[in-house]
């Protein structure tokens, strides 16, 4: 963040395994030293980010080894995370939970990041995999 309107980024990449993920939690608590965010707002981004990183860990690889990339883009005005992998992809309308369906453990994470993000993306990058890219604008 230079005040320019040119971001900071930061690029983290993980082993698919849950115990990596609260790496990329710390990243956004450093983060939150360049550019204060509220209590309440870091705690958001950082329940919106293990949400995404579970899809990766839990889906993508089918238990086996795979990697996590996590993009963080800090601008003045929002932060904007990018998690990425490239195992099996999925399409989002097969993981939104059906109306007459029980809810079970798991699968409301699509819809936890949907609540906490302003802006939320869903896609296949180049090659394969999924990207599932979260904006959260920042208070002034």
């Amino acid at each position: 963040m230079t005040g320019d309107g040119e971001a900071f980024a930061v690029r983290l990449c993980i082993p698919a395994k849950p115990e990596y993920i609260s790496l990329g939690r710390l990243a956004l608590t450093g983060l939150s030293r360049l550019r204060s965010f509220p209590d309440d707002v870091l705690a958001d981004l950082k329940l919106a980010l293990t949400e995404a990183c579970t899809n990766s860990v839990r889906h993508a690889y089918d238990g086996g080894e795979g990697m996590v990339e996590i993009l963080y883009e800090l601008h003045d005005d929002r932060l904007v995370v990018e998690v990425t992998d490239t195992g099996e992809g999925f399409e989002h309308d097969e993981v939104e939970p059906d109306e007459t369906d029980e809810l079970t453990e798991g699968g409301l994470g699509i819809a936890i990041i949907e609540a906490l993000a302003d802006e939320l993306e869903i896609g296949t990058p180049t090659g394969g995999g999924s990207r599932l890219r979260f904006v959260k604008r920042l208070p002034s």
